[in-house]
């Protein structure tokens, strides 16, 4: 199961949707905003590259739903890919945009299987244009068995 997770969240990682979930200060990306989002990790697939098993340089591909910040109503949805780093510490490395009503926002972030992390805002369009940042992940699997990663957008 922590395999499961640890692959549908790498997925989930990064990429993104349609609706602002949640957007506290300012709209503007000029101005310090916050953006949560949860993603369900739907359609994570594992590409397997090299040697057989979970090995460096394995791949994975997502596009998924994100909900708003309550996760009851679909916000816009992510698309990113992840390549496996270390499968002993359990690492990727991601990036993905996230597609939201009032534009995109795109990331590079690790991601652990087994842990939170904390990656950057590389840039966005529409509303988001120029933005930089953090992004805050962290990934759990929900009540219903899905797993779910919660995008916190923390831009400048």
């Amino acid at each position: 199961m922590r395999k499961k997770l640890a692959l549908i969240v790498a997925g989930v990682l990064v990429a993104g949707g349609g609706t602002v979930a949640s957007l506290v200060a300012s709209s503007s990306a000029s101005a310090a905003s916050t953006v949560k989002v949860v993603e369900h990790a739907v359609t994570d697939t594992v590409i397997d590259i090299g040697k057989p098993g979970d090995s460096r340089g394995d791949q994975l591909t997502f596009g998924n739903k994100v909900y708003d910040a309550t996760d009851t109503t679909v916000a816009g949805s992510d698309q990113g890919w992840c390549v496996r780093i270390a499968p002993k510490k359990g690492s990727w490395e991601c990036v993905y945009t996230t597609f939201l009503a009032g534009g995109q926002i795109t990331v590079e972030t690790p991601f652990y299987d087994t842990a939170d992390s904390v990656g950057v805002v590389t840039g966005g369009t529409g509303t988001y244009s120029g933005a930089s940042g953090s992004l805050d992940l962290h990934c759990y699997v929900g009540t219903d068995d899905v797993a779910r990663c919660d995008f916190t957008f923390n831009l400048n």
